[in-house]
């Protein structure tokens, strides 16, 4: 699968965006012999399952310039690194608790030449920042990954939704969903044809400002 699965669905890239999608899929394979981060068969199908995945949430927010994002968990750097080719006038914060994931990260954002980036070592409970939206890609069930950002919401929104949780996630969600009023479910086969996306959904969840101790 090659980078043209998100020209298909992303037309609009400028020259610079291209050429960075087109040097993901060297970045990964070179650093995914030394530190595997991304299992095999996913590597050879990165476009599809990390990167277009990683880009769903753009389907349902465009992120204006200036926005703070979080992204708990980065793993590999997914969704925080597609997200951050695609909106290069916003910032980004990649977290993850295990040390050699960062390190791909660091070495990919380099070879990218994104600066647009920040990462971290850590958990995310210890981070004291605020943000407008918070991405990740089911680290967690709901309840605890909310437990987990709770205070690393920005006040004002300035988006058509509102601040809160873009979570990436599939398969039936009806039980760890069922005590958040006013989430919204978006079924990402709506807007991408490919078999891989018939179970997978966009989460929203608006969270408010709480401020952190």
């Amino acid at each position: 699968m090659q980078a043209d699965i998100i020209f298909k669905y992303f037309p609009n890239l400028s020259e610079i965006q291209k050429e960075q999608f087109f040097r993901l899929e060297n970045l990964y394979q070179d650093w995914n012999i030394k530190i595997n981060v991304v299992s095999r068969k996913d590597i050879d199908e990165l476009y599809l399952r990390h990167v277009l995945h990683s880009l769903g949430i753009a389907k349902i927010q465009s992120f204006k310039n200036g926005t703070s994002i979080l992204d708990v968990g980065t793993g590999g750097g997914f969704p925080g690194i597609p997200l951050a080719i695609l909106f290069p006038g916003s910032h980004f914060t990649l977290v993850d608790a295990i040390g050699k994931k960062i390190k791909v990260v660091d070495e990919v954002v380099s070879g990218l030449e994104l600066k647009n980036i920040t990462t971290y070592h850590s958990r995310v409970e210890d981070l004291h920042d605020h943000y407008d939206f918070i991405v990740s890609r089911a680290v967690a069930a709901m309840p605890t990954f909310v437990r987990w950002v709770q205070g690393c919401i920005k006040k004002k929104s300035v988006h058509e939704l509102k601040n809160g949780i873009l979570y990436l996630k599939g398969g039936d969600l009806s039980e760890e969903l069922k005590d958040y009023r006013n989430v919204q479910v978006f079924e990402m086969s709506e807007f991408f044809e490919e078999d891989f996306f018939k179970t997978k959904k966009v989460v929203y969840l608006p969270m408010k400002y709480k401020g952190k101790s």
